[in-house]
């Protein structure tokens, strides 16, 4: 007789840090683990994830948990980042490194590829997706077979890679719809199927069958269900489109400030593209559209000039706590959202004030190209500046008819991908998954 708690078990591989979760019955944390595995480089020598040391810690990680008695696993998922592809030959080995999303592509290649295939406005519009080079995953794919082509044509199938965890324990080939729609240029979000250009180059061969997010690459021999796997960003949305009925923006936040709306269905214009806004694909296949700030990383420059001007520790900020007094001091002029910077800053907490509300105005343009044409009256705030009461309550004032939370979800994107298998772990009605506190 099989003893130990039931979970469900979840590889979330990030850039830095590959995790693995185990969810009991009520999705709560039970199990850890949390390794940083050093890059290697490909062939150009720019750096790039490890894919070997990636596929053993997989495997051992597995080996481990299944070993512990303390625990029973159901079913396991994957959350990964996108934007990479892991290639196989025809014997399912591991052909060529998986390349660094964020390695330059070549200009003239770029440039070849849209005059092809009408222009690159006309296609960053069906795609749903700026001209973002390797980050287009699509490209990547394209410039192999220009470029190398006798590795193009060793390749017999190309992975996305939360798809290339799941190949490791199943040894099943899929391809799913989170990972396929995110600014790949592989998917057209017109006819809600593959662009044609993927068909022309020969690309579409090299691509598994298409899956829906709730279903299974395989069961192991001792009956554990494996999920397919999704892409992290749109596994994070799963927690809020399961916990709330009424529209809402999540505002996912950390070195990067992603805002995705679920509910606008409006294709995107030059401008927007123009502005760095895309479109995900959810779990259930619809359009998310979303667009991006480097918050996190803005943030940290101003705290650390802060910090050097007034003599303080790095980490002062978050001993900062909300001063009304501090606002009407440095943003007297609420009627034109301005800070009055020709006053005298005296200190460090003014300062950052007025440092942080000039961030939540950038921060409010970037969530306006998303509130466009489809409004919503609650916004969902994660990750690090959910933390920051001075951000939250900056960002409540400027939007006076949005209902503003802090989410403290931790783990959100693991949790999305242990709910959408959920036919296979647990039932999710009647489960509280997160609290969220009102700012107004």
């Amino acid at each position: 007789m099989m003893t130990g708690t039931p979970v469900v078990a979840v590889f979330d591989v990030g850039k830095t840090n590959k995790k693995l979760l185990l969810f009991n019955e009520q999705y709560q944390v039970v199990y850890e683990q949390s390794d940083p595995l050093p890059e290697t480089s490909d062939e150009d020598g720019f750096p790039c994830e490890d894919i070997h040391l990636l596929t053993q810690w997989v495997r051992d990680a597995f080996s481990r948990v299944k070993a512990d008695h303390r625990f029973r696993i159901k079913a396991v998922n994957f959350s990964g980042y996108g934007a990479s592809f892991v290639f196989l030959d025809a014997l399912g080995k591991i052909a060529a490194p998986i390349y660094n999303y964020l390695k330059p592509y070549p200009v003239d290649l770029q440039e070849q590829f849209y005059h092809a295939y009408g222009g690159q406005s006309q296609l960053c519009r069906q795609t749903a997706s700026p001209a973002l080079g390797s980050l287009n995953s699509g490209l990547q794919l394209f410039r192999i077979k220009h470029e190398k082509p006798g590795l193009f044509q060793r390749v017999k199938v190309a992975l996305h890679l939360p798809q290339y965890l799941c190949y490791i324990l199943s040894g099943n080939c899929v391809s799913e719809i989170t990972s396929i729609g995110c600014h790949t240029h592989l998917w057209d979000f017109v006819h809600h199927r593959y662009h044609d250009w993927t068909r022309k180059e020969g690309i579409l061969d090299k691509l598994a069958p298409l899956q829906t997010c709730g279903s299974l690459a395989g069961i192991t021999s001792d009956g554990i269900a494996l999920g397919v796997g999704l892409h992290d960003s749109s596994a994070a949305l799963i927690p809020y489109l399961r916990s709330f009925s009424e529209p809402f923006v999540l505002m996912s936040t950390g070195t990067w400030s992603i805002s995705l709306n679920p509910f606008n269905s409006s294709p995107l214009t030059d401008e927007e593209l123009a502005a760095d806004c895309l479109c995900y694909l959810s779990y259930e296949g619809k359009q998310v559209k979303a667009s991006r700030l480097f918050a996190g990383q803005m943030h940290a420059q101003f705290t650390h000039e802060l910090s050097e001007q007034f003599g303080k520790k790095y980490d002062h900020y978050k001993q900062v706590v909300f001063d009304e007094a501090l606002v009407q001091l440095t943003a007297p002029i609420l009627a034109d959202h301005a800070p009055d910077t020709t006053k005298a800053v005296t200190s460090f907490e003014q300062a950052y004030h007025q440092a942080v509300w000039q961030l939540v105005e950038e921060q409010v343009v970037k969530l306006s190209l998303v509130l466009k044409d489809a409004p919503v009256g609650q916004l969902y705030v994660d990750g690090g500046f959910a933390q920051n009461q001075v951000f939250m309550h900056l960002l409540a004032r400027r939007l006076p008819g949005i209902s503003v939370h802090a989410a403290n979800l931790a783990q959100a994107s693991a949790l999305g991908a242990a709910m959408a298998i959920s036919n296979y772990g647990f039932p999710i009605e009647d489960i509280q998954i997160m609290n969220t506190a009102l700012y107004q």
